[in-house]
C-alpha cells in the first residue's frame, strides 16, 4: 500500500508541475514498419516533456519553459510517422544515428587487413551516418517504458550497410528535472567501429522561430578537426585559438560565421568536430538564446562534439507547425567520437573488440536565464 501511495504522489506531483502542452497524438505514429509495431511514447519530468518514437529511436518533440515560464517545443521534427519513413527533406531529424555516425571517407576502412566497403550515401563517395539504412531508418524493439524512461534495442546483422559483425545496440532515454539523458550500449561478435549519437535539431525559441546566429555559444575545446571540401577530416588536429572556431569564451554563433575562411566555406558555416578538453563526464558546450532565455548544456563522456549550424535548410521544408525551416533556424549538437576515426590512427579509436562493450552517456540539460 505504501509503495502504491508513493507512486501516486509522484504522478500527482508531475501532473501539477507540468503544464498542459499540445502533444502530438499517439495515433499519428501507430503502425508497423518491417513487421515491428511503431508507437509514440511520452516522458515527463518537472521541466521537460519529451515524445519519442521507436522508428529510428527518434525524439519528435521536446517541451521546456522559457525565462517567463512559457513552454514550447524546441526540436525540429514531423507530426506523423509517414514523414519519417519517407522524409520530404532532412532525414536525420531527432534520430539516433550510426552504427558509425558522421562520415567515413571513400566509404571504406580496414579491420585486421580486410577492407570493408560501406554505403556511399554521401555525395556518391563517402558514408554518412551509417549508410542508406543505418539505425535511423529501422524500427527498434521496445524493451521497457515508464513515465520517465524508455529503453529500446536493435539488432544489426553482419554486413548491413557494409559493416562487420552481428551487433546489438541498447538505448535508454530518461528525464529527470531539466535533464534529458541518452545512454547507449553496444556489442559485436567481430571487431567493428562504433560511433553512435543522438541527432537533435534544436530551435530554442520554438520550431521555425528566429536564427541560431543570435545564440551565445561556449564549446569546451582547444582544438578541432578541419575537413576537405566533402567534409572528410584531413587528419589534422588544429588549435582553435585565433580562428572562427574558438568558442572557449561565449560569443554569438553568427559573430564569425560569414568570415572568409576555407573551413567555413567547406561547411557553408559550422559543421565540424570539436576535440573536447578533458575526459569522463564533463561539460562539452552551452548554448543560450538571448530572446527566450532558454539554455542547453551538453554533458558527455565522448571525445568530440559535432556542431552543425543548420546551413542547408532553405525554407523549402516545413516542421510540425507548418512553418518553413529557414536557413540557420536550428542547430545540432552531437556528442560522439571523431569523424572518420577508423581511417585516422592519430584519432581516438572507434574500434570495439568482441569482448568489449561500447558505452556512451550524454545529458542535455535545459534551463532559462
Amino acid at each position: 500500500m505504501k509503495k502504491i501511495l508513493t507512486l501516486s504522489l509522484v504522478a500527482l506531483a508531475l501532473s501539477c508541475c507540468t503544464p498542459s502542452v499540445k502533444l502530438i497524438p499517439r495515433k499519428a505514429f501507430q503502425g508497423e514498419v518491417e513487421g515491428v509495431p511503431i508507437d509514440l511514447y511520452t516522458l515527463k519530468s518537472e521541466n521537460l516533456t519529451v515524445q519519442i518514437t521507436n522508428f529510428g529511436a527518434r525524439v519528435v518533440s521536446l517541451y521546456t519553459p522559457d525565462k517567463h515560464g512559457n513552454w514550447a517545443d524546441i526540436v525540429v521534427g514531423h507530426d506523423n510517422l509517414q514523414a519519417y519513413v519517407a522524409p520530404p527533406g532532412e532525414r536525420f531529424l531527432g534520430a539516433t544515428v550510426g552504427p558509425v555516425a558522421n562520415r567515413i571517407g571513400n566509404a571504406a576502412f580496414q579491420v585486421e587487413g580486410e577492407t570493408w566497403h560501406t554505403d556511399a550515401n554521401d555525395n556518391g563517395v563517402n558514408t554518412l551516418h551509417g549508410g542508406f539504412k543505418g539505425i535511423d531508418m529501422r524500427p527498434w524493439t521496445v524493451e521497457s517504458s515508464s513515465a520517465t524512461s524508455l529503453t529500446l534495442s536493435l539488432e544489426c546483422p553482419n554486413g548491413q550497410d557494409g559493416f562487420p559483425g552481428n551487433r546489438t545496440i541498447t538505448l535508454t532515454y530518461s528525464v529527470s528535472d531539466a535533464d534529458f539523458k541518452v545512454e547507449i550500449e553496444a556489442n559485436s561478435n567481430k571487431i567493428t567501429p562504433f560511433n553512435i549519437t543522438h541527432h537533435p535539431f534544436f530551435c530554442l525559441r520554438g520550431e521555425g522561430e528566429g536564427t541560431v546566429e543570435d545564440y551565445l555559444m561556449t564549446i569546451c575545446a582547444s582544438a578541432y578537426t578541419p575537413v576537405d571540401s566533402l567534409s572528410i577530416p584531413t587528419g589534422e588536429i588544429v588549435p582553435v585559438e585565433g580562428t572562427p572556431f574558438d568558442f572557449r569564451k561565449p560569443h554569438a554563433i553568427g559573430q564569425y560565421i560569414n568570415e572568409e575562411n576555407e573551413q567555413l566555406r567547406f561547411g557553408h558555416g559550422y559543421d565540424h568536430n570539436w576535440c573536447l578538453d578533458g575526459e569522463g563526464m564533463r561539460t562539452a558546450c552551452k548554448v543560450q538564446d538571448p530572446v527566450s532565455g532558454r539554455t542547453i548544456e551538453v554533458i558527455t563522456d565522448q571525445p568530440g562534439l559535432q556542431f552543425y549550424s543548420g546551413n542547408f535548410f532553405n525554407g523549402g521544408e516545413a516542421g510540425k507547425n507548418g512553418k518553413p525551416l529557414g536557413f540557420r533556424s536550428s542547430l545540432v549538437l552531437e556528442a560522439q567520437g571523431w569523424p572518420d576515426a577508423v581511417n585516422h590512427p592519430n584519432f581516438p579509436s572507434s574500434l570495439i573488440l568482441p569482448e568489449e562493450t561500447y558505452r556512451s552517456i550524454t545529458i542535455y540539460r535545459f534551463g532559462a536565464e
